[in-house]
């Protein structure tokens, strides 16, 4: 805010914290270095009221945000009858208003209504011209009166928009302390939205406008500015209450799975690599089996966990545990393997046992048993338990690659994602339909290189591209 000394129609000058009392201007500040110009955005005070140092004056968008314009001396606010109105754009150092001081004059015509506002004097003596004290400037009606108060109260006074002039203080010579603007604060009625005499609620542009911006009805907001005048915060309060949503207490198995996958990042160095497969063959395999009518039909994750145990014995750091300052390996013939279930309790991991000794078919009777009783919730502990890798597949949902989460206290898992028909072309040249699929191995960085968690996945890869010649090779 910028003021300057403009002529008065007054013949008498008094000094007001040692300035001649004449008229003072407002006047459109620059709020940054290069503005030019503003958005008027709406008084916050009213002609005839009496201003003191630190009062928001009005609001000014500039080219950023919107800024509160304070005073920085003590009078009474005059305004034009051509003042802006809010959303007037103004020049850099338009004047706005006027600050006078007690007895002064303003030619120009002000609101409201009359040609001429006269400041009525306080205690002017008619002989001589004294300094004039704070606490002797009018309003138009009544005296004001500057309490003493620090910059940090002051401050903290607008913030939370209370009167200085409102408060008594309890610090020293009756100094307002910060404890009493907080209780002034307190005490300010919150009860209901304040209206004025025909109906429309006070409330500042600020909050207007996030009001309008996010759909809020300001008849069901409750101010706690002064007098009831409803601030931007209490509009965004009303806001974050209406969509807070419903508070769920987390117990029981997401309290354990929240607490297992925390432990996991916490302990572990993962890394995530991926690759895709020609998973053609692993499909027609499938289809084979179906055509056989055997019962159960193996599903795709069987196979490629059948596949995965015997990868496993020629890596078996990728089916190691980190236990104290020691990497623990299984023995060949105790691969045992756990399936990640989606049930309606969260995800459950059952483990089917020994699956490089087993046959692909029993492999798959065991598997359909452990999801079925997995998703009845009727698993024993010792079926949850002593997985030494762990196979999770999001490819159902259509997602093709992801970074699965290791179980502790296990080294390594293994995603399975989407199988899609894609265009490949060949080792011949030619362009032909495969079925592609992609697999994420997520590993252990403290446990395994990569460069050996790159070739476990290759060497997988290769198996599950031709699935019936490595089963055949195990006796499956």
């Amino acid at each position: 805010m910028k003021y300057r000394d403009v002529s008065t129609s007054s013949s008498t000058e008094q000094v007001v914290n040692g300035r001649n009392s004449m008229p003072f201007e407002i006047s459109i500040p620059r709020l940054g270095w290069s503005m030019e110009e503003g958005t008027f955005a709406g008084w916050r005070k009213e002609a005839g009221d009496a201003i003191r140092r630190g009062d928001i004056l009005f609001e000014l968008e500039g080219e950023k945000a919107l800024q509160e314009i304070e005073a920085v001396d003590e009078g009474v606010l005059a305004i034009t009858v051509s003042g802006p109105k809010p959303g007037d754009v103004l020049k850099v150092g338009a004047i706005v208003g006027y600050l006078l001081a007690p007895g002064e004059t303003l030619a120009n015509p002000l609101q409201p209504g009359s040609s001429q506002l006269k400041v009525p004097a306080a205690d002017i003596p008619a002989t001589k011209a004294e300094p004039t004290r704070i606490a002797d400037i009018a309003s138009v009606d009544t005296q004001v009166v500057v309490p003493a108060a620090a910059p940090s109260v002051r401050r903290l006074a607008r913030q939370l928009d209370v009167p200085l002039a409102s408060i008594t203080g309890t610090g020293s010579n009756g100094r307002i302390t910060e404890d009493d603007v907080q209780q002034a604060a307190a005490s300010l009625s919150t009860s209901s939205p304040l209206e004025q005499s025909d109906g429309r609620i006070i409330a500042t542009p600020r909050a207007r406008r996030a009001a309008k911006q996010m759909g809020v009805d300001l008849t069901n907001v409750n101010g706690s500015g002064r007098e009831g005048r409803i601030r931007e915060r209490d509009v965004l309060a009303k806001t974050s209450a209406s969509s807070a949503g419903r508070r769920i207490a987390v117990t029981g198995r997401r309290k354990i799975i929240a607490e297992r996958l925390s432990q996991s990042a916490r302990q572990t160095v993962p890394v995530t690599i991926t690759s895709r497969v020609d998973a053609s063959n692993l499909v027609s395999l499938r289809e084979q089996f179906k055509a056989t009518a055997q019962k159960p039909v193996p599903a795709i994750h069987d196979i490629i966990a059948k596949l995965l145990a015997e990868t496993l014995t020629q890596f078996p750091l990728l089916a190691s545990r980190w236990e104290g300052s020691d990497i623990v390996q299984p023995d060949p013939d105790q691969i045992h393997i756990g399936l990640a279930v989606d049930t309606p309790e969260g995800l459950i991991v059952p483990v089917i046992r020994n699956v490089s000794s087993q046959s692909l078919m029993s492999l798959a009777v065991e598997s359909a048993r452990v999801i079925q009783k997995a998703r009845d919730g009727k698993l024993s502990t010792s079926e949850m338990q002593g997985a030494v890798f762990t196979i999770t597949n999001l490819g159902a949902f259509g997602i093709d690659a992801f970074t699965p989460v290791i179980n502790l206290p296990e080294t390594a898992i293994l995603g399975l994602g989407a199988i899609r028909r894609e265009p490949v072309v060949g080792e011949d040249g030619r362009i032909e339909v495969r079925q592609i699929m992609t697999l994420s191995l997520t590993f252990d960085h403290r446990v395994i290189d990569g460069a050996p968690a790159a070739r476990f996945l290759q060497t997988l890869v290769n198996a599950i591209a031709n699935p019936a010649a490595r089963l055949i090779f195990l006796g499956s």
